[in-house]
């Protein structure tokens, strides 16, 4: 119960700074939706989807952006409590150790799914449609619960290791160039046979499709199950080598 409250304290902290950035707020909710309507308003009429509209289509590979895109302020925020010594700071007090990484952790999922909702909302205005089950909406928040997890301790690593607040991002720019060059904003048939290569074995065209195909309300497929076992596994991974990495600093 200790370190729950602590954890919920911390969380709290962060989510107020969070709060306070005008430019957090700006990039990682407007962003996402400017880069959705510029999608479906300038390249989409060249998309010939057949009788799907381009924007159901593209709304999944928005949202995965979406997460991507806050991830990449978790990392920066939490730079910035490593470089300043604020972690230095909350060492020496009689609080839970594994809260002060806890607080970022669960501020950067609760963000990232209030960045979605207002995607959704954009979406669902500019007339995105869902056609899918209770069942296969539950199985999609799973899906994105996960990923968020997933990213988010990809955010956390990376951050603990950054020298500076400016690079610590960095990674985030590599992984939206991965969703760039998946199923997200264009089917694989209609790219170049060395992209068509790529995108097919992208894992995030696997998490992108499974999505797709879940708000679409269609079979389950391969794409599903492929895109939580890579998210499952980004989570563990990368979970534990924050963990190894923070102990570090603790000593």
């Amino acid at each position: 119960m200790h370190t729950v409250q602590d954890t919920m304290t911390m969380t709290g902290r962060v989510l107020k700074h969070t709060m306070k950035s005008i430019d957090t707020l700006i990039t990682v909710v407007l962003m996402p939706v400017m880069i959705m309507l510029a999608s479906v308003y300038i390249y989409g009429s060249a998309m010939d989807m057949g009788n799907k509209s381009y924007i159901d289509y593209v709304v999944p590979g928005i949202l995965i952006l979406t997460i991507i895109t806050g991830s990449g302020y978790t990392a920066y925020r939490l730079t910035q409590d490593v470089t300043k010594g604020i972690f230095e700071r909350f060492h020496s007090m009689p609080i839970a150790k594994s809260s002060i990484l806890g607080g970022h952790v669960y501020t950067s999922v609760l963000y990232n799914f209030v960045s979605m909702f207002f995607v959704g909302i954009a979406a669902l205005l500019f007339g995105y449609r869902m056609e899918t089950s209770l069942l296969h909406f539950m199985l999609a928040f799973l899906l994105l619960l996960v990923f968020n997890f997933a990213m988010t301790w990809v955010a956390v690593f990376f951050g603990l290791l950054a020298k500076s607040v400016e690079t610590a991002s960095v990674y985030s720019y590599i992984l939206m160039a991965f969703v760039f060059v998946s199923s997200a904003f264009a089917p694989i048939e209609s790219m170049k046979s060395g992209l068509q290569i790529f995108a097919k074995y992208n894992p995030f065209t696997a998490v992108i499709d499974g999505l797709r195909e879940l708000l679409s309300g269609n079979t389950l497929d391969s794409a599903t199950l492929t895109g939580l076992i890579f998210s499952g596994t980004v989570w563990l991974v990368f979970a534990f080598g924050s963990v190894v990495v923070y102990k570090k600093k603790l000593k």
